[in-house]
């Protein structure tokens, strides 16, 4: 435990922690079922090709979210591109700016403009702003249910049936939480799940689309694979976007544990609150306790005016301490290539999103932390907040000790 700042390891100290801690770390269900899964894939040398246990994984997903549609791909960046060709998205397309970049690179990849829009408190896209945004060339809205926290779901699906625009949601945050008792899938015209080995349930890498069309389903079907509706008859323009059985045995040996790791992250996430709830300057964003929510995201924000120490210095102790705390999503997509040319003089149309860029980090959790390993870093942001002054001062000394 650090008593002084001198004993921070930016300041000259060892770091509290050996082994880095992650945000993020992936989340490993029971290794018996799933080395099980493995040698049977082996023995059944079904590697790929909408395997059985592919098959498996879209049903168990159908099951969880009540979604008529289910489609396993490769990864979520793959799901969002196959559901925004399925859905025949062309022109515009209203996306939030705060988001993780691969939502706005899904549209320009496909030759879509992707029109960045604030957010608002909510961390989400601002409905209001959405409708000031819509032009002739707008064909749909993709909302990002950030951290796992819905959009305004219900404003969204009224603008678009006004509009006569489709709603696509990124739920890559999203999988087992729920919007008013509905759960996260059954929303828009389809949304998408990550589950990328950093999110808390992970098939390694792979992500679906999720949809009550029927037609959109089978479009998407025949899309992530070339096109072909049977051997050797191709019908229309695909990709390979295929999910593989290894990835899928992961995806349901995750699946198996799914209560166990929202479990894990609510307890986390309850001793981070309750460590730093009188921490002057620091606040945690807040779930619904009447939705279901899988808590995969501590998210932290920095008030540099209260705190005298920014967000960006705070992190900077903690890597030191071998705490990997992360800035999602700085900067935000505005301020990104390639659309940072199309909004450089318009930042002021960001407010949101610039603020949220400079103030909020992410914290360690998941199966890979304890419960001391968050006591511990409580206690390090403690000591650094209660000595801003005297600690931005350090660091900024050494920074220019080092570049002399």
């Amino acid at each position: 435990m650090k008593h002084s700042i001198d004993d921070l390891a930016i300041l000259g100290g060892s770091p509290t922690f050996q082994n880095k801690l992650h945000v993020g770390k992936p989340n490993i269900g029971n290794r018996e079922r799933f080395l099980a899964r493995l040698n049977d894939i082996l023995d059944q040398k079904w590697l790929t090709n909408n395997g059985p246990y592919v098959q498996q994984f879209e049903e168990r997903i159908r099951e969880l979210t009540g979604v008529k549609n289910c489609v396993a791909t490769c990864n979520g960046t793959l799901a969002l591109e196959i559901a925004i060709k399925a859905a025949q998205l062309t022109g515009e397309v209203i996306v939030p700016a705060f988001t993780f970049v691969a939502t706005a690179h899904a549209l320009q990849w496909l030759d879509i403009v992707p029109v960045l829009c604030d957010v608002d408190a909510s961390h989400n896209i601002d409905p209001h702003q959405v409708e000031q945004m819509i032009t002739p060339r707008t064909t749909a809205i993709i909302g990002v249910h950030l951290w796992g926290r819905p959009c305004d779901i219900a404003a969204l699906t009224n603008l678009a049936e006004r509009h006569n625009l489709k709603l696509l949601f990124d739920a890559a945050h999203a999988f087992g939480c729920s919007y008013k008792g509905r759960m996260i899938g059954n929303f828009g015209t389809a949304e998408i799940f990550s589950f990328h080995a950093t999110k808390f349930l992970n098939a390694f890498e792979g992500g679906a689309i999720v949809t009550n069309d029927d037609e959109l389903a089978s479009n998407a079907r025949l899309m992530r694979n070339f096109g072909f509706a049977g051997y050797d008859n191709v019908v229309q323009l695909g990709t390979n976007g295929k999910m593989n059985e290894v990835s899928a045995a992961m995806g349901l040996t995750s699946l198996e544990s799914l209560a166990d790791f929202i479990e894990v992250n609510r307890n986390n996430y309850e001793t981070y609150s309750r460590e730093l709830a009188d921490v002057r300057g620091l606040s945690l964003s807040k779930y619904n306790e009447n939705e279901k929510c899988n808590y995969q995201y501590v998210v932290l924000h920095v008030d540099p005016d209260v705190t005298t120490i920014d967000r960006d210095q705070l992190v900077e102790v903690l890597w030191a301490e071998n705490v990997i705390a992360r800035k999602y999503f700085a900067p935000g997509c505005h301020r990104m290539s390639p659309y940072r040319s199309q909004y450089s003089a318009a930042n002021s149309r960001f407010h949101f999103t610039e603020l949220l860029s400079e103030r909020l980090l992410c914290l360690p959790t998941g199966t890979a932390i304890t419960e001391k390993d968050i006591l511990e870093i409580c206690a390090i942001i403690r000591l650094v907040i209660q000595n801003g002054d005297e600690v931005a001062r350090k660091i900024q000394g050494r920074h220019m000790r080092l570049r002399t």
